[in-house]
């Protein structure tokens, strides 16, 4: 029970710190509005738990095996970023008023955050430390990544509305140049 709150409470602190999920989170939801943001979480929370499920699957060793692919798998990463940044960059300004959510929202949110090495490895390396027993079951580690998860989806559908400022939605957006 002590493992998993300290696995609540260093997760929570985890979600505060902005990344690329987040940003595109903030993002959306300046955007787009509250629903949208919500379905750019439920995408990004998909995208994690992908990851989870490499995690519980004992696949770090085929993620340590791969680390050439995860490299070009990074590049991929950044280069569809830098596309949608310029994009984003060079769209002229409209009113917010009449904008509707995109379709694929939940998408672009699942592959951003399914797509992201550095989370893979992270989640590779912190997840186990919350697991009672040299041995673990598949089980035990199941319960940690699902309170993880929680704890990030919770955080996710949270952060939009701590992090506005008055009038950053134009900063934000092309500063992240994800929207």
């Amino acid at each position: 029970m002590h493992a998993l709150l300290a696995l609540v409470v260093a997760t929570a602190v985890l979600v505060l710190i902005p990344g690329p999920n987040v940003a595109l989170i903030i993002a959306n939801s300046m955007k787009y509005g509250f629903r949208s943001g919500l379905v750019t979480v439920l995408g990004t929370t998909a995208g994690v738990a992908l990851q989870l499920l490499l995690v519980v699957a004992g696949m770090t060793a085929i993620i340590e095996f791969a680390a050439e692919l995860l490299n070009w798998i990074k590049w991929a990463g950044v280069a569809y970023l830098i596309v949608l940044g310029i994009r984003t960059w060079y769209e002229p300004a409209r009113d917010l008023a009449d904008v509707e959510a995109a379709p694929a929202l939940f998408w672009r949110g699942c592959w951003i955050a399914a797509l992201n090495p550095k989370t893979l490895l992270f989640n590779a390396a912190f997840i186990p430390q919350f697991v009672a027993g040299v041995t673990p079951s598949g089980l035990e580690v199941a319960l940690v990544a699902v309170v993880f998860l929680s704890v990030v989806f919770l955080g996710d559908v949270c952060g939009p509305h701590l992090h506005r400022q008055p009038g950053a939605l134009s900063a934000v957006i092309r500063v992240c140049g994800i929207a």
